[in-house]
This record gives C-alpha cells, structure tokens and sequence, in this order.
C-alpha cells in the first residue's frame, strides 16, 4: 500500500490504522507548522480511496480503532464523509472508534445537522489545534481564526457529541506575548472545557516562516525555565470540569499529566519545584529523540 509521505498522526493514535482519505491541510498557513508544506490538499479520488481500503481490510481485518488522515479530512464534503465512516464499520468487525484532526474552520463550515450526521455515522472523536487562546498570537502565526471562533468551534463539536482533543503549544508567544499567551490560552481552553487536553512545546523547524523570523530576530524564543513560567501561570488560570491533560509529549521540557481540575495543585506543585530546580527538566537535545 502506498502512502502520500509525509504522513502525521496524533500521539495517542500510535496503535490505530492510518486511512490516508485527503492528501494535505486545507488551510496550511501556520507559520510554525512544516508538516504538510509539500503537500496540496485534495481529497482522495473513489478509486484511490477503494484501493485504500482493500489494502486495509487484507492486512488490518481487525483494527478496533482508525484515524482518518490527513490534516483536513473534516474539509471533505460531509455525505463523502459520512459513506466511508459508515463503510469502516460494516467492514472492520471489531472496529470501536474512527477519529481525525479538525480545524476550526472545517468545524465552523459544518451546520449543526451535519455534525450530528458525522457523529451519527460513527466518528467519534476530534482533535483541534486551539495553538492558543491570544489574538495577537493567533493572528502572528495565521491560525486563520479569532479565539472567539475557537471557542465556538469546540463548543459546536462537543454540542454534536464529538469528544474532543485541544491542543496548546508553549512557547507561541514568544518572550513578547508569553504572560498572555499563558492567560488567553487558558481562557479559550476552559470555554470550551474538551475531554483531552495536550500541551506540546515549540520546536522550530527549518524552512517554516517562524524559522526564518527566528533567524532574523523577529521572535524571541522561551528558555526551557520561561516555559515551566509560562506553563504554571496557565495552568493556575484554567478551569475544566474533568479533563484529560498531558505534557508528556517528547517537545516538553517537563512530563506532567493529570486530571483538570482535580488534579491542578499537584501539577502546580511539580512545576513549583521545577522552577526551584528540584527536578531536572529535559536537555535541549533531548527534545523528540
């Protein structure tokens, strides 16, 4: 079977079966976002889409779980997409759940009614890049959307049923905006109140445009210690009633995970002792070995 490389999944997804259904991202404007530039969005062809799906079923017949890729998939037209989630599940007998990213846009861009017939069909759970609950940071990185429209995207999915997964990355703001990154982010994070929530760190990849204003001086990147900074204030400034967090991605400088909020003073305990250097936070070049 021949996938369209490169080919990205969420971590908690490493033991699904990847159906590759779009090519892409259909917005692909982030400035620090280098997964899909060589890429334009399309969605799969029927044929390709067919031959797809018998690779799947000859070597995969059991999966009991498959995220739906690329970037977009939610762009697709929504009965496309409603046919091939009801298909997985007629096809794959033990399958327990399909999942895919969703940009707040493509979430916008759906009534309420086809939401629900997604969700109907079995699709069962998102994951949205919030990246951050700032304005200026949203605007600085082309995120495409206000956090007004972030808001309302999560809370339009978890209205359908939908679970959902937010992510947050430290650091966005850079050492200009950090304080209101931190603050905004959390604001945006607990007016959505989604069942997961990850937070990862920036890593700066050569040939995005964040790299190049890096090197130019534009944007001044955190210290390992301004991060666990930036990460208590917003953890101290969040309220979510019982959600999944992980910090535990490889980009972190410091693994937490926990249960929000019930679980918000240990964490801030950990990251207390880390800015008195009690715990050893994860060396630079450490970071996604």
């Amino acid at each position: 079977m021949e996938y369209d490389f490169p080919l990205y999944r969420p971590p908690s997804e490493a033991d699904s079966l990847i159906l590759q259904i779009t090519l892409g991202c259909s917005h692909n404007k982030c400035t620090f976002c280098s997964m899909y530039k060589t890429k334009k969005y399309r969605v799969r062809t029927p044929l390709e889409i067919e031959k797809h799906l018998s690779w799947a079923k000859e070597y995969y017949p059991f999966a009991s779980r498959i995220f739906l890729a690329d970037g977009n998939v939610l762009a697709m037209e929504t009965e496309q997409l409603k046919s091939i989630v009801e298909r997985l599940y007629k096809e794959f007998p033990a399958l327990e759940r399909v999942t895919a990213y969703a940009g707040p846009k493509d979430i916008l861009g759906k009534s309420e009614k086809e939401l629900q017939a997604l969700r109907e069909a079995g699709l069962t759970m998102l994951y949205m890049g919030v990246e951050s609950g700032s304005g200026r940071v949203l605007e600085n990185v082309k995120k495409g959307v206000t956090p007004a429209q972030m808001i309302e995207a999560g809370q339009k999915a978890k209205q359908a049923g939908f679970k959902l997964s937010c992510m947050i990355i430290s650091g966005l703001g850079g050492r200009e905006l950090w304080e209101e990154h931190a603050v905004e982010s959390a604001r945006v994070i607990s007016a959505i109140d989604p069942e997961y929530f990850a937070l990862l760190t920036l890593l700066v990849e050569e040939g995005t445009a964040l790299y190049a204003q890096v090197k130019r001086g534009e944007f001044l990147l955190l210290r390992p210690d301004e991060v666990i900074n930036e990460t208590k204030l917003m953890l101290e400034n969040i309220e979510l009633s019982r959600c999944v967090f992980r910090s535990n991605h490889p980009s972190n400088y410091l693994s937490l995970k926990g249960i929000l909020n019930q679980d918000k003073d240990q964490l801030l305990e950990v990251l207390t002792k880390a800015q008195q250097s009690q715990i050893r936070l994860r060396p630079e070049g450490w970071r996604l070995l």
